[in-house]
């Protein structure tokens, strides 16, 4: 069976051998160079063809149909040309030997470009012993169709027959992309003759390549044939322009670049077939904005888009940009045949350090004030061509000269790119009164190459220092000196004069205190001198560390003005022995009958050493029970132990008067009283709590009666609570004779309203009885009423205040209201309040009193026994009966 190899470029002009497959599947392709270094490569991962062209199976395979197929790819790493072929591979049924057998066949479909071509597959031949050769089927040449075809359409393409169509009615299809899936309809075939047509132009950029299926069944829908393979390349034709990637491209190069220096690449892209003139582009420089200094600064690769310089003399002082346009043609760059497009190139010529720096004139001059830093004296002024606020531009200041203590530096303006020359540290007039500096000046990046720095990148700088009054200092501040502790008033100490470094000026010191926390010293204000005012004592309060501080001020009398300083003097006082020692514990307990427990003692000195201990302790011999009762024992030169010397001492306070010596020349010392509680004391030799009532002085009688009183007290208390629990479970026993409800002797009514103080005493008692003109009260049997009813008979005449009070008359006033309540008949059974409008004389406000009621007076109420049982209590009362 026999397949070709069609070259993917039209343009060679070899002649193809066809490459036979034998059943070994040998592959063998030769080409005009000698098939030297053909590669071949297979569309299939399962299957690979070795350098000789044997197809081999890469794996161990089920194939799942009847037939497979492969496009084998044979292509010369050194031309770069490319070939491409079919093989289909049919799987027979399996023998008793062996697997699946591959054979490759030839289709049974023949193809042909001209209408009037039929192609007839080989008839299958009987042979002699009655065996049937299988037919072949045919590999169908790929269908080339132009695009952008103006037809007439739909157009033939080729026509497809089988062998067959002579025997049955058979009825041709194509299937695939172009035919029955999208895009529709593209292609279609005549069911009755197998041509095939194309029905509209094609568009190569839009789809390149087609890949349908013939079919042939009979009438019945049987498959006669199997199906072929088609293959359909649209032909490109030159109908795209050239587009660039960007319409504008941005690139750079360094002023004074050399010829040949790369500055940035255009790229654009034809839609058309690459392969073909088509698609192949090719650049040049169409103009050059400005021409300057020459009018051909740059070229381009015409099969890359690369721009380079061509010519030298690149300067971005004086031209900072070019503007350069580029056209892309097809038809490798025929200007007759081809289509163009064009981009625009704006080339930046970057700045390089080849312009240095340089002063604006020779000398430049400043003044300061002496003892002042951070203060700009001078501004230095440069200018520099190169691009402004880069490095190249950028100006660093340096003083080569005339300042070695350093007293000055200059500082780079960042926006004017100035040098401001700076104090950093402080003049002396007294020491300089002028300085004269040397500055150079450099850029931040160094020069370009052959650029040599100019002689006026340097300049003189003349600084002029002006005298100011400058404050007096003390030679030794924080001076010390060391004199004993309790020097007398008046001692001179020392003389702490100060010094005034203004040595052209005239001018006096004046001295005053400015600290001294115990008032001890005073200080001449004309020459320093410092005395004692007081008594220097070391164990102050005001001495840190025997060291006593103390500020003075020391002043001038200028005019610019008057300037002053501070010293700090510091006097170390040496101890002298002035301080008696004092004993510790001031207080103390122990056991009346003597064991382990004795009272430790602490000697303390305010002094210091040799003037504290080691310490002396002994007891005084008067009185004479001090050393009968007690003993002290030393333990060390700071530490005692007293215990006591006899068998038993009765419990109490004692006060043990001991003597402590120090070890100062001469020794001073000190009687100390301690205060001894002896109390007795339990196993644990702990006093106990009666030993320690009996320490503070009581016997066992009045510790005896102490606690008898205080048992009889807390009897007392308990029977108290007992009785009050017992009242209040009477009291509320009581309360349940009466019905809640129905109890209105004690009951409050509140109302949301406040009177108008004392003037306002206009009461309506009238609210709180029942009112007259109710029909159910007037209607009732006399003597049988309710409580809350108001009682029918006459109503007493109650006194009526006079118009004109009088002082005395305020008893009777109060004697007659309370005579007419008792007899009033319609008040209440029970205490009520009793409101007088009168407060006496000399008053127009009123106040609320409340009067008991009086049983002064004949008044019958027995008719309180017809009122029920709830006021029988009150009927006994006012009747006469016994209570309950």
């Amino acid at each position: 069976v026999g397949f070709f190899f069609f070259p993917a470029l039209m343009y060679v002009t070899c002649f193809i051998m066809p490459i036979k497959i034998v059943f070994k599947l040998d592959l063998k392709f030769n080409n005009c160079a000698g098939n030297k270094g053909v590669r071949y490569e297979t569309n299939s991962l399962d299957f690979k063809v070795r350098g000789d062209g044997t197809l081999l199976a890469a794996q161990h395979l089920q194939v799942p149909s009847k037939q497979l197929i492969l496009l084998v790819t044979a292509w010369d790493p050194q031309t770069l040309g490319t070939w491409e072929a079919m093989v289909r591979l049919l799987v027979a049924e399996k023998s008793q030997h062996s697997g699946h057998k591959v054979r490759v066949s030839q289709s049974a479909f023949r193809s042909s470009f001209a209408p009037n071509d039929t192609l007839l597959p080989w008839r299958q031949h009987q042979s002699a012993n009655g065996l049937r050769r299988q037919k072949r089927d045919w590999v169908i040449p790929p269908i080339n169709v132009p695009e952008n075809s103006r037809g007439p359409f739909p157009q033939q393409l080729v026509r497809i027959r089988s062998d067959k169509d002579k025997e049955i009615h058979i009825r041709y299809s194509i299937t695939g992309v172009g035919a029955d899936q999208p895009p529709m309809e593209v292609f279609n075939i005549d069911p009755v003759s197998g041509r095939m047509y194309v029905t509209r132009p094609m568009d190569r950029e839009e789809r390149a390549s087609y890949h349908l299926r013939a079919h042939a069944v009979d009438m019945n829908g049987n498959k006669v044939e199997n199906p072929i393979d088609l293959y359909i390349y649209v032909i490109d034709m030159n109908d795209n322009r050239p587009e660039f990637i960007n319409q504008v491209y941005n690139g750079s190069v360094d002023e004074g670049s050399k010829p040949g220096t790369y500055v940035m690449t255009v790229t654009a892209n034809d839609a058309d077939d690459g392969t073909t003139a088509n698609g192949m582009v090719r650049y040049r420089i169409v103009t050059q904005t400005p021409q300057s200094p020459s009018q051909n600064m740059f070229t381009i690769n015409s099969e890359t888009g690369d721009i380079v310089t061509v010519a030298a003399g690149l300067d971005r002082e004086k031209v900072q940009q070019y503007i350069v346009i580029v056209q892309a043609t097809d038809m490798e760059g025929n200007l007759n045949y081809g289509l163009s497009n064009t981009a625009t190139a704006i080339i930046t010529v970057t700045d390089v350090n080849d312009n240095p720096p340089e002063f604006t004139t020779s000398t430049y001059s400043g003044e300061v004030p002496e003892n002042r830093v951070e203060v700009v004296v001078a501004n230095l002024t440069v200018m520099d061509r190169d691009q402004p606020h880069s490095p190249n531009w950028n100006a660093i200041y340096r003083i080569i000269s005339g300042d070695p203590s350093g007293h000055f530096t200059v500082r780079t303006d960042p926006v004017t790119n100035e040098g401001m020359v700076t104090v950093v540290k402080a003049v002396d007039y007294e020491m300089n009164r002028a300085f004269m500096l040397t500055v150079m000046v450099s850029n931040q990046a160094p020069l370009a190459s052959g650029i040599q720095m100019s002689f006026q990148s340097t300049a003189g700088v003349t600084i002029s220092v002006t005298d100011v009054n400058e404050a007096p200092y003390f030679p030794t501040n924080h001076k010390l000196i060391r004199l004993e502790e309790g020097v007398p008033t008046g001692t001179v100490l020392t003389t702490f004069s100060a010094v005034d470094p203004d040595r052209f000026m005239q001018q006096a010191v004046r001295y005053s205190k400015l600290s001294d926390p115990a008032n001890w010293l005073n200080i001449n204000a004309t020459n320093g001198q410092i005395t004692t005012a007081a008594v220097l004592d070391r164990e102050s309060d005001y001495i840190k560390n025997n060291v006593y501080e103390a500020t003075f001020l020391a002043a001038d009398n200028g005019e610019n003005p008057p300037a002053s300083g501070t010293g700090t003097l510091q006097i170390y006082l040496i101890d002298i022995n002035d301080n008696a020692p004092e004993l510790l514990p001031k207080e103390a307990q122990i056991c009346e009958k003597p064991n382990l427990n004795v009272i430790n003692i602490t000697a303390a000195d305010a002094d210091i050493d040799p003037n504290v201990g080691p310490f002396v302790f002994e007891l005084p011999s008067v009185p004479s029970a001090v050393r009968k009762n007690w003993t002290i024992t030393r333990l060390n030169g700071d530490y005692a132990q007293l215990s006591l010397r006899i068998m038993y001492l009765e419990a109490g306070v004692y006060d043990v008067p001991i003597i402590v010596t120090d070890s100062g020349n001469p020794p001073l010392y000190n009687t100390s009283v301690i205060k001894v509680k002896v109390c007795p004391c339990d196993e644990n030799g702990d006093c106990t709590t009666i030993g320690a009532v009996a320490a503070a002085g009581l016997g066992t009688g009045a510790i005896i009666a102490i606690l008898i009183c205080i048992i009889i007290l807390l009897t007392m208390v308990l029977l108290f609570v007992v009785w009050m629990k017992r009242r209040e479970k009477e009291r509320h026993t009581k309360q349940l004779l009466i019905d809640p409800e129905d109890d209105v002797r004690d009951n409050i009514l509140k109302y949301d309203e406040e009177g108008g103080g004392e003037e306002d005493q206009d009461y309506d008692l009238s609210q709180l009885q029942q009112p007259e003109t109710m029909d159910h009260v007037l209607n009732k049997t006399p003597g049988v009423r309710r409580v809350d009813e108001r009682p029918i008979g006459a109503e007493p005449q109650y006194p009526i205040r006079p118009v004109i009070p009088h002082p005395g008359d305020i008893g009777d006033f109060i004697n007659e209201g309370l005579r007419a309540a008792d007899n009033d008949p319609t008040a209440p059974p029970y205490d009520s309040l009793l409101v007088f409008d009168y407060e006496g004389s000399g008053s127009t406000a009123g106040s609320v009193s409340s009067l008991n009621s009086s049983s002064s007076g004949d008044q019958d109420y027995d008719y309180l026994n017809d009122w029920g049982p709830r006021f029988k209590k009150l009927a006994d009362m006012y009747g006469g009966g016994e209570e309950d």
